[in-house]
């Protein structure tokens, strides 16, 4: 007897929430409350956990122990598909159907009508070099999408996600794989798409770092600091050295 996902809810809460690979504990004791519409970023070394608790987000993987909400509703006890209806992911390593652009940007949504499909392009920044393919948004991306640059492969992704239009929005690493040039135009997109939702930003970037309401340093499974740019720069603490790193001191 699966609850519908509340239209209206609130806040998104980990209590308590814990995980592990085998012995190998990843998440440890996480409590974390986050407000609709805020833009959280995520940061930590490499197997730190920050994309496992994203994974526990989608329920990829269930907690071992704890829980997470939204406002007083596990979402253990939703449908799982409505779930994953409501949140939209963008990777580092996109995935596309060896199908024609137009598939893959409606599959966000077979549902939708794929009238809206050019939109989406266009909010993702992608409509203009899809004009310019052979057969334009019929142009077949080939395996894994490997007939497009990593550039446009993402921006076809960011206009699925666009598509799909979700309330909850994970980008995990999206711009790391690009160059400076791609990555312009990729923003462009992720931008227009992170407005108005609840977004999650696993990122090692600065500039995408620094635009959000909140900052999360992962280390080991456990969140040691939580705060914007400015409040976590001044404990001088993880973030500090992390910030360091990035501009060379």
């Amino acid at each position: 007897n699966p609850k519908v996902f509340p239209k209206d809810w609130q806040t998104l809460s980990f209590k308590d929430v814990s995980f592990s690979f085998g012995s190998e504990p990843i998440i440890k004791g996480v409590n974390l409350t986050v407000k609709r519409g805020e833009v959280i970023a995520i940061v930590g070394e490499s197997g730190s956990g920050k994309t496992t608790l994203m994974n526990l987000l989608e329920r990829f993987f269930d907690p071992e122990s704890g829980d997470v909400f939204l406002d007083d509703l596990k979402i253990t006890d939703l449908k799982l598909n409505d779930l994953r209806k409501h949140i939209a992911l963008v990777t580092q390593d996109v995935f596309l159907f060896d199908d024609t652009i137009e598939s893959n940007i409606q599959s966000g949504d077979f549902d939708k009508p794929r009238t809206l499909v050019a939109d989406a392009a266009r909010s993702a920044n992608a409509h203009d070099f899809i004009e310019k393919l052979t057969n334009g948004y019929q142009y077949r991306v080939g395996e894994r999408g490997q007939k497009l640059s990593g550039g446009e492969r993402q921006r076809v992704s960011i206009a699925r996600a666009i598509f799909r239009d979700a309330p909850i929005l994970i980008l995990d690493e999206a711009t790391s794989a690009l160059d400076s040039v791609s990555e312009i135009e990729v923003q462009k997109g992720l931008d227009r798409l992170m407005f108005g939702r609840t977004c999650f930003v696993i990122a090692h970037r600065l500039s995408t770092i620094r635009k959000a309401d909140r900052i999360l340093v992962v280390q080991k499974g456990t969140i040691v600091e939580d705060g914007n740019h400015d409040k976590l720069l001044a404990l001088r603490g993880a973030y500090f050295k992390y910030f360091q790193l990035q501009t060379n001191g």
